[in-house]
């Protein structure tokens, strides 16, 4: 059996999550036979992946320093193979603002948009009312390269725009305000290389006003509900419209693509995650178990698709 390096935990605001998703591929790959070990990465340990000199690496990091192409750069100087989408594939999806102008060039349907930075409020008040115009209430708010909804903020009045974009670029020198989509949201998950398959559609129910950090990670705060319950032809397209995202973007090996589905049925993509979570309360899991993929099953191919 191949021996496997699990890199995980990290530097992000995503660690603790980190920590649970490496856990938990790290038993499967255990429990399947691999050689597997694990490595709390960050960048004193960077010399540890040279010694362990793995044939393959599973990234479980998220966030920053993992999930936006960092390593990947790093693993491919290293002539490593690994887990996941490559080093421009991953710098984009993980940039909100990037994606966005992606989702625009490919005529992939998503939520109208602004981009922010620090200056917008130099002239707070004139600023906010052509944002008012252009996007209209409610918006979100979201800091551009942060994941599991770290720095996102859903705004319903007019004066608490100022505070949210001060609290997104506390994250990030430029935000991203997108018009609210008031809908369904659909989670998409896709594995394959060259070929994109996407996996049964998944429906989010969140305790909070939004899928938030808390509703992703604490138990009883959301429900996936599989199948999604939207009609056949909303289904047909949205498996379409994933699968030309993650080819488009260039995915290899696994992502999820996060969607909003309107009260007319239309679909809007809202992100590309490289790497989505593994924990046991994590989508692609759940996606690959209704597909006939245990977790196991599931951790097994996406390291031979590393291998590929």
């Amino acid at each position: 059996m191949k021996k496997v390096l699990i890199l995980m935990g990290g530097e992000s605001q995503e660690r603790e999550v980190s920590l649970r998703s490496g856990r938990a591929v790290h038993k499967a790959l255990l429990n399947i036979g691999y050689e597997a070990v694990t490595l709390d990465f960050n960048r004193e340990s960077l010399h540890k992946v040279i010694e362990i000199h793995p044939d393959v690496v599973f990234i479980a990091l998220h966030g920053k320093k993992g999930e936006d192409g960092t390593v990947q750069g790093f693993l491919d100087l290293l002539d490593i193979p690994y887990t996941g989408s490559g080093v421009a594939a991953s710098a984009i999806c993980m940039n909100k603002i990037l994606s966005k102008k992606m989702f625009s060039f490919e005529n992939i349907p998503t939520a109208d948009y602004m981009i922010l930075d620090k200056h917008f409020l130099d002239e707070a008040e004139v600023n906010i009312d052509a944002l008012i115009d252009n996007i209209g209430l409610p918006m979100v708010i979201k800091a551009a390269t942060q994941g599991s909804s770290i720095g996102t903020f859903i705004v319903r009045k007019r004066e608490m725009i100022e505070n949210a974009i001060r609290d997104a670029l506390n994250f990030d020198s430029e935000v991203l305000a997108e018009k609210f989509i008031d809908g369904v949201e659909i989670t998409a998950s896709v594995i394959g290389n060259q070929t994109a398959v996407v996996l049964p559609l998944i429906e989010i129910t969140a305790v909070n006003e939004f899928y938030d950090y808390e509703s992703k990670y604490t138990p009883g705060m959301c429900s996936h509900i599989i199948p999604a319950r939207i009609d056949q032809s909303a289904s047909k397209e949205i498996e379409q419209i994933a699968a030309r995202t993650y080819e488009a973007f260039h995915c290899r090996g696994f992502a999820r693509i996060d969607l909003i589905v309107d009260k007319k049925g239309d679909p809007y993509v809202l992100e590309v995650n490289t790497v989505p979570g593994m924990t046991e309360m994590s989508l692609v899991p759940d996606a690959a178990r209704a597909a006939g993929m245990e977790f196991e099953q599931l951790v097994d191919h996406l390291v031979k698709l590393a291998l590929e």
